[in-house]
């Protein structure tokens, strides 16, 4: 038994993914964010940084979200959601969401929270406006990768797909969304139809409208 620690479109979000597509017996458990509880002491024992997601296997807590995925990932090689050792692929996985995890979700983290950024108030709209581009910039890198792959890294749907659909969610409202480049809008509107993603979006109240145009 798996217990996730999430709160609804999050960075939780990719983790459920995978636990749903993995078809494994798994728990949520809501982490309330409106009243801070992920730096309560009890959670705080599980994930010293205080953020969410936290896994929990058997006895064993796990936090950071790519850290999890990849971990899921090693314990059911058979689902190939991230290539096998030797595959030339392999690389490219560990490029991809190392690309996911430190460059666009971490544009979008100082993006939606530019007051933890700065010590004078008033620059707040500028980093807004400069993490604009920035996120665009990383977005255009990935529309550019999706134009000869149906998926990020090739033919074959990766957990780099289920990181990137959480974070082009977080995406929408930037001044030049995801659903603004060609390929990746066109990839999005594809994933909306996998079984996963939908089951999962339902759970978490994610309204999937947005991405089918």
């Amino acid at each position: 038994m798996f217990k996730l620690y999430y709160y609804p479109n999050n960075a939780s979000l990719a983790p459920h993914f995978l636990l749903h597509h993995l078809n494994v017996d798994y728990e949520l458990l809501v982490v309330d964010k409106q009243s801070n509880a992920q730096k309560s002491a009890d959670y705080l024992k599980l994930n010293p940084a205080g953020r969410i997601p936290t896994l929990v296997i058997g006895e064993q807590p796990i936090f950071e979200s790519s850290a999890i995925c990849i971990h899921l990932c090693e314990l059911h090689p058979q689902s190939n959601l991230m290539p096998a050792v030797g595959d030339p692929k392999r690389p490219l996985f560990y490029q991809w969401l190392a690309f996911l995890n430190n460059t666009l979700q971490a544009e979008l983290m100082v993006r939606y929270y530019p007051h933890r950024h700065t010590n004078d108030t008033a620059t707040i709209s500028n980093i807004i406006a400069a993490q604009d581009e920035r996120i665009a910039e990383a977005l255009a890198i990935i529309n550019n990768q999706l134009k000869y792959n149906q998926y990020l890294i090739g033919d074959t749907l990766t957990v780099c797909d289920y990181f990137l659909f959480m974070l082009a969610q977080w995406s929408l409202p930037i001044e030049k969304s995801p659903l603004m480049f060609e390929n990746l809008a066109a990839y999005l509107k594809c994933l909306c139809d996998d079984s996963t993603i939908k089951a999962v979006c339902k759970i978490e109240g994610i309204d999937l409208a947005p991405f089918r145009g």
